[in-house]
């Protein structure tokens, strides 16, 4: 059976990443000359990460989280918040430097 036949076949069962993996999986198998239940094995594990990660990704999708923003998108004008303190703080330069981080406040948002 040739490679497409495989690909064919592999679609037609929805094993996406199965597919993605073959060729990385394959070429390492014959080059360390894996018998083939360890090849397919590979295989196996790598359409299970596949579709745990489609998984979180579709739980992400339905929970509707708010979506991620970077520093230099927030916009500090107007804000109780000390912007120079704030940037330095997402460094984690006082990670580095063994220094404690106290935050002081309620869980309340700035209206």
């Amino acid at each position: 059976m040739n490679r497409a036949e495989v690909f064919e076949l592999m679609g037609a069962l929805e094993l996406y990443g199965m597919r993605a993996a073959y060729d990385e999986v394959m070429a390492a198998g014959i080059k360390r000359q894996h018998e083939p239940p360890r090849i397919v094995g590979d295989l196996l594990k790598a359409e299970i990460a596949e579709k745990q990660a489609r998984s979180i990704k579709y739980q992400l999708a339905i929970a509707r989280l708010p979506l991620a923003k970077d520093i230099d998108d927030f916009q500090f004008d107007g804000t109780p918040f000390n912007e120079a303190l704030v940037r330095e703080l997402a460094t984690g330069a006082f990670l580095a430097q063994q220094r404690n981080a106290v935050l002081i406040g309620g869980t309340d948002q700035a209206s």
